[in-house]
């Protein structure tokens, strides 16, 4: 239970003055739940991937009754305060020199029809320290009712530096219209020929494994060590390699069938070579765009219990807090701590102008909001 005590204090020598000191601001004004009741809904819908529902349910077996559509408007209530937290998250990423991007499903259940309607997270994601890179890790996730080119062109307006992503086409209209610099994912093309080489004999596709798979075995050796460490191990090691690999590609594609997955996967490569040898010339550039892609993962696991948003309102509210969540833990910080910190600060009027102080980050150092491994 919490107390909060706020005596009253009169003067004698004066006439009907009696002071007291304000109620702390309360996210949920009138109502019994503190910040860090909600932070725990948050957390648990969120961060643990338990709906709604499901909380309603474990409340009521403690004998609360709490209705799903109560919780749902505490989720609401706590992400719109939190939104410009998650803008300035947003800001902050889009001024790095470089960035992971990649996009997943997010059903949004369509009331007219009674349906879902597939809707889009995009995700934008930092981490420099496989390279000793001074900025903290983080990601943001943005809500759009589809994948248009034009989404990832809007959310990262401004941006200039390296973009390392998958093979969507939408990334190359960025990079024509904003002079970002797109790196390509290995991680991407070693599927194609692993799927063809698992499904039986395939020599070619074999081969090409065999090849990435040495380019990976030098990246674990330099994980760690500095940009212009990895830069120069690359320059020696790695070069060779690909530059061995496409004409070898090339050649094979002119003895087989220009119909099959084989050929497709050999295109595929071939048509991103210069962004898929980008990470040979720049030490901060990693092999495969992995990092965006683990931060889908709870994306994921959130969408395959939940089902789907009830509306773009909460996609997009679902967007918000997993940005937070997320960047805390890439960061060691308890999610929710910080959580129940920031709503309590920001519902008790903390300036804008010291938003900085409030990204998940800005925790690292305080102990008491440490997670423990």
């Amino acid at each position: 239970m919490i107390v909060v005590r706020r005596p009253k204090y009169a003067c004698r020598a004066c006439d009907d003055v009696v002071v007291q000191a304000p109620a702390p601001g309360r996210l949920i004004e009138g109502g019994l739940p503190t910040d860090a009741t909600v932070a725990q809904v948050l957390v648990s819908k969120y961060a643990d991937h338990l709906p709604l529902y499901r909380q309603a349910q474990i409340y009521a077996r403690q004998g609360i009754n709490l209705d799903r559509s109560t919780l749902a408007d505490w989720v609401g209530r706590a992400a719109w305060h939190l939104r410009p937290v998650h803008e300035r998250l947003l800001a902050k990423l889009k001024a790095s020199p470089k960035l992971f991007a990649d996009e997943t499903t997010a059903p949004v259940l369509d009331p007219g029809r009674g349906k879902t309607r597939t809707g889009q997270l995009w995700a934008y994601a930092r981490d420099d320290r496989p390279w000793q890179g001074a900025d903290p890790p983080g990601v943001a996730y943005v809500y759009a009712p589809d994948r248009k080119a034009e989404r990832p062109i809007t959310h990262l307006a401004g941006f200039t530096g390296i973009l390392q992503v998958d093979g969507y086409g939408g990334y190359r209209v960025l990079a024509d219209k904003s002079g970002a610099t797109l790196a390509f994912c290995w991680a991407h093309v070693r599927r194609r020929f692993y799927e063809l080489a698992a499904a039986g004999p395939a020599p070619i596709a074999s081969e090409a494994l065999r090849r990435i798979a040495e380019l990976y075995r030098i990246e674990d050796d330099i994980r760690g060590r500095s940009a212009e460490q990895r830069r120069a191990v690359r320059q020696e090691k790695s070069l060779p390699i690909v530059a061995d690999l496409v004409p070898w590609l090339r050649e094979k594609l002119e003895l087989i069938s220009q119909k099959t997955k084989l050929a497709e996967a050999i295109r595929y490569t071939l048509s991103r070579r210069d962004g898929l040898s980008r990470f040979l010339d720049d030490g901060r550039i990693e092999i495969d765009s992995n990092t965006v892609e683990r931060s889908i993962r709870p994306i994921a696991l959130n969408r395959k219990n939940a089902l789907f948003a009830g509306s773009d309102g909460g996609a997009e509210h679902w967007a918000v807090v997993a940005s937070l969540i997320e960047t805390c833990k890439l960061n060691g910080v308890e999610p929710l701590g910080y959580l129940a910190d920031v709503l309590t600060r920001i519902v008790n009027g903390h300036p804008n102008s010291q938003i900085d102080d409030l990204l998940p980050w800005a925790y690292i150092q305080a102990p008491e909001f440490r997670a423990v491994a």
